[in-house]
């Protein structure tokens, strides 16, 4: 049995930058559950998929993470589909198929095999409250929607036809009430998760943070 850490927290809190960061310090496996989601949206995409067919479907679905060099690469098949998953019209589609049971339920022992068999820092929504409730350490990670909305105004920014700092900011309003408010897994802080919040921190200091506080609990 591996040691499990469990990362939550909203959109755009910098889960998985801080904790690949992590990861890379202290020599576990990093799970981006992100990409596992991502490619089941590229799958049924690809495959044109309806709704009321989705969980027939996913039986025929071979979706996994291996480790290469030491990094992640999530596979379709013997497809390695790392890159073909980060566009924005899989992004969106990620967003919707997350929500669906069939697709949660899919995904669920795939994610739990990996924390058995490695030590990881798994990050995502409902890990410490669904997918590893027994995690060695919950941290839930968090900053304010404005603070957020300001760091991803920066990322993007540096692209094209970056949208105005206004709208990214409603539509991290808007994700963090889906996410919360959603049927299925809904993103909440686990009872026995320590609560981190970023707003004041740098990307290094919390990171720091972070690895502070696991080798404090471990």
């Amino acid at each position: 049995m591996g040691i499990n850490i469990a990362i939550d927290g909203p959109a755009g809190a910098g889960k998985s930058t801080i904790a690949k960061m992590v990861s890379a310090e202290m020599g576990y496996i990093y799970v981006d559950t992100g990409a596992l989601y991502r490619t089941v949206a590229l799958y049924i995409t690809e495959n044109n998929i309806p709704d009321e067919d989705i969980k027939k479907s996913l039986e025929n679905a071979d979706v996994s993470l291996k480790f290469i060099n030491g990094a992640q690469r999530v596979f379709l098949g013997d497809r390695d589909v790392s890159d073909f998953i980060r566009t924005p019209e899989i992004s969106m589609a990620a967003s919707r198929t997350s929500a669906i049971p069939a697709v949660r339920e899919y995904l669920f022992e795939t994610q739990q095999k990996i924390a058995r068999e490695n030590n990881v820092i798994m990050d995502g929504r409902d890990i410490g409250t669904v997918v590893l409730p027994n995690a060695d350490v919950k941290i839930f990670l968090t900053a304010s929607a404005e603070e957020r909305a300001n760091r991803r105004f920066k990322e993007l920014s540096e692209k094209p036809n970056c949208p105005p700092y206004e709208e990214i900011l409603e539509d991290i309003k808007k994700r963090d009430f889906q996410d919360m408010n959603r049927e299925t897994s809904p993103l909440k802080q686990a009872d026995d998760a320590i609560l981190v919040d970023t707003t004041k921190l740098n990307l290094k200091e919390s990171a720091d943070e972070i690895a502070r506080i696991i080798r404090e609990k471990i």
